[in-house]
């Protein structure tokens, strides 16, 4: 992994043993990602009650909220700032991590285990690196005996993994006067030189999301016998439709953030998956099922096929009108089109000339001094759309420097972070924190 620097800048007040926080900083980070908080069922007991624990031992008072009839459990906890008239920045972070097939993982996905300067497993990346990160910042002050301008709030929450129904939503629709931030720090910001075709140190303060609309598509056709097949059988029709909404080229112009980037930058974006998807509309196929029996029998015809799509839409489009679109594209087809997921109202991304984002800029200047500092579109969805709903600023911000393989490993079985760079990045958000904003 090619690094940026190899000595860093001093913190703005370094009070403190950062070798020996850092060490602290995995150890906890390890400790927390061997707390299998899957999602589903969303069962973050545990690991509430362990951040709970720490936090306590270091004088602060946090409290836990359980928000569903399981294990789901969100946590809060607050640093007072010097002016307590002015809204708080909430770090907001999430403590379930998707399933992980063992199998498939080289290292165990819960072992949390070091190995050429990565930590591994599930949740490293997504999001629990990203909250002890947070979480040692705030600790680090409080240790420091320095009060920050405005108040700040820890959140971690049950559910995002799952659309935070039991998490940031709960928390919204029930203790919203406790929160109630300003500006929001969240996850899905980063650091790299992979995606444009200069080398050019490019740190993404993540500032939308696409919108997600999840689709299931239903095909009925003559069920028979495998041996007399026709046009009309259901998983041949529901192919076409696929293939129909697949092979549809989606119109319209790059958002204004994708611009922006382009602009701050000066180079254009790398042919990749991820810089695709952030300028257009996107559909991806994500389950088949047809069949009769366990295992189907391969001569027996289905009279049902189902097939789900992922899309993701682009800021300022309509839910209603992309599904009518979908729904025109196979109309001459016996196959129904479905949403799957509660559909959020479209939210407009963060505005980036904000006090907050000209903060980062002079905090990611200290220590990431080659660096350009850009706004992002995220190709997927955060809790920081409900927070946007609300009118509040709210950004995706990890001080990490990763590469292309590394910072798409989330989801994967190969999951990890560089060690020295979760490190660093506690004192990039120690500064932050200090920051006039």
């Amino acid at each position: 992994m090619r690094q940026n620097r190899s000595i860093m800048p001093p913190s703005v007040s370094s009070p403190l043993d950062w070798a020996l926080l850092g060490k602290e900083a995995l150890e906890i980070l390890q400790a927390y990602i061997r707390i299998p908080s899957v999602n589903p069922p969303a069962d973050t007991s545990r690991t509430a009650e362990f951040l709970q624990n720490i936090l306590e031992k270091d004088g602060f008072s946090p409290q836990l909220y359980r928000s569903g009839s399981g294990g789901e459990r969100n946590l809060l906890a607050r640093l007072p700032g010097r002016d307590p008239t002015r809204k708080p920045l909430l770090l907001l972070n999430h403590m379930d991590v998707v399933p992980a097939d063992a199998s498939r993982w080289k290292i165990p996905p819960f072992a949390a285990e070091v190995q050429d300067g990565f930590l591994w497993g599930r949740g490293t990346l997504d999001m629990k690196g990203l909250g002890i990160q947070q979480l040692m910042a705030i600790l680090a002050l409080k240790r420091a005996g320095i009060t920050p301008p405005r108040p700040i709030l820890f959140l971690a929450t049950a559910d995002e993994e799952s659309g935070g129904k039991h998490g940031i939503r709960w928390m919204i629709e029930n203790h919203w006067k406790e929160i109630e931030p300003e500006y929001v720090l969240d996850e899905c910001g980063l650091c790299t030189r992979d995606l444009f075709t200069s080398s050019k140190l490019v740190f993404f303060v993540q500032v939308g999301d696409k919108q997600p609309v999840w689709l299931r598509l239903r095909a009925t056709g003559r069920p028979g016998h495998g041996s007399i097949p026709t046009k009309d059988d259901a998983p041949a029709v529901l192919m076409r439709a696929v293939n129909r909404i697949l092979e549809r080229k989606e119109s319209g112009h790059p958002p204004a953030v994708v611009e922006a980037m382009v602009s701050r930058v000066g180079a254009p974006l790398v042919p990749h998956p991820f810089t695709e998807s952030i300028q257009r509309n996107s559909v991806a196929l994500t389950s088949l099922a047809a069949g009769v029996g366990n295992p189907p029998k391969i001569n027996v015809i289905p009279s049902v096929a189902e097939a789900t799509l992922d899309c993701r839409l682009l800021p300022g489009v309509d839910p209603a009108d992309f599904l009518s679109s979908i729904q025109a594209t196979v109309a001459d087809l016996p196959v129904t089109v479905e949403v799957a997921n509660e559909v959020v109202d479209p939210t407009p991304p963060s505005r980036w000339d904000s006090p907050l984002f000209a903060a980062i800029e002079r905090t990611v200047a200290v220590h990431y001094p080659e660096a350009v500092v850009s706004p992002l579109l995220s190709s997927g969805f955060t809790d920081s759309r409900y927070l946007r709903q609300k009118g509040v600023v709210a950004y995706g911000f990890m001080p990490m420097t990763l590469d292309a393989e590394t910072a798409w490993s989330a989801h994967s079985d190969s999951e990890r972070i560089p060690v020295a760079e979760f490190q660093q990045g506690i004192r990039v958000f120690f500064d932050l924190l200090q920051e006039e904003f």
